[in-house]
């Protein structure tokens, strides 16, 4: 379902758009467009004295997986968010060590007290970070709006997917343009 409001205290929530992960290789969106479209989402959320939330990811799950971690060590600002979101005092910031921003953090509790009712998701990786969130923001009972251009992933038949048959499922979909126009 297309994109058809916007709750009176919906907040934006960044996913792990930091310099470790930006510098990776993206499809079908490179990540330098990513991460200008979240960085306008958050001065108009800004704008109109709405949440911004930025997550960056530090860690991983230690269960066993198929594929392997990545076994280098990470450079220092690794987890760094990337300075092109203009972070504010204001701003909620999140860390993770899971997939989604919800698991094991204070994202939720954040989120409540301050009224919040709906949340719009931007970031990298669409069928990671992003799609985990967007699973539990939905199981949480928050209203979930995916700003499809402002997402994109390491994978673009995963991005696809999670676009196609998975956001439809959790919320609504809009371009970058339509928030905007929806905040006014």
């Amino acid at each position: 379902m297309p994109v058809t409001t916007l709750d009176p205290t919906t907040a934006l929530v960044l996913i792990d758009l930091q310099k470790g992960i930006a510098g990776l290789p993206t499809a079908p969106h490179p990540a330098a467009e990513v991460i200008a479209r979240g960085a306008r989402l958050a001065a108009a959320f800004r704008a109109r004295e709405l949440p911004v939330v930025l997550v960056n990811v530090t860690g991983g799950a230690p269960g066993r997986t198929e594929t392997a971690p990545h076994g280098a060590t990470p450079p220092a600002d690794w987890a760094e968010l990337v300075p092109e979101l203009d972070r504010q005092p204001a701003d909620i910031t999140v860390t993770k060590q899971q997939w989604g921003a919800f698991h094991g953090t204070g994202l939720d509790l954040e989120l409540r007290r301050r009224g919040v009712t709906q949340i719009v998701l931007a970031g990298i990786a669409t069928s990671i970070g992003v799609e985990s969130t967007a699973r539990a923001a939905h199981e949480h009972g928050y209203h979930v709006t995916l700003a499809t251009d402002a997402v994109t992933d390491l994978d673009e038949a995963a991005h696809r997917h999670s676009l196609e048959k998975i956001f439809p499922r959790l919320g609504e979909t809009g371009t970058t343009e339509a928030i905007l126009a929806l905040l006014g």
